[in-house]
């Protein structure tokens, strides 16, 4: 059985799936060449993390030689949604509602983000509530 996903990523984690989820399969070495040059990780830094990365279930790996290439098992979209799902349950009783609701009065909103967010409720109603 594979191992269970940890509902989160840590911000290590996270930046070494996002070299995963741009360039797709990846050695260490590969990753680490990837990240920007500020971070300066040392090899067996990322080493660690991916094995910690495979361990929860974001990543696979082959062997190519005497290399490891590790793929991503998780997509960018998956993951994200996980760690909203996370962050709801935490902080707002599994409400996505007010989620949302202090997301919007922390930072407000623009007349077009405004526009895109009643086009996307529009297009995920249920179709009983548009025919009233």
């Amino acid at each position: 059985m594979p191992p269970t996903k940890s509902a989160t990523l840590t911000e290590a984690e996270l930046r070494l799936m996002d070299v995963l989820w741009e360039q797709g399969p990846s050695s260490v070495q590969q990753v680490l060449d990837a990240l920007p040059k500020k971070s300066q990780l040392a090899y067996n830094s990322v080493l660690t993390t991916i094995r910690i990365l495979e361990k929860k279930g974001y990543l696979r790996h082959i062997k190519d030689g005497r290399a490891h290439i590790y793929r991503p098992l998780v997509e960018r979209e998956e993951a994200s949604r996980s760690e909203i799902r996370h962050l709801a349950h935490r902080f707002f009783k599994n409400s996505h509602e007010m989620l949302v609701l202090n997301i919007l009065e922390d930072r407000g909103v623009d007349a077009e983000e405004l526009k895109k967010l009643r086009q996307l409720l529009e297009q995920t109603q249920p179709s009983e509530e548009k025919n009233e």
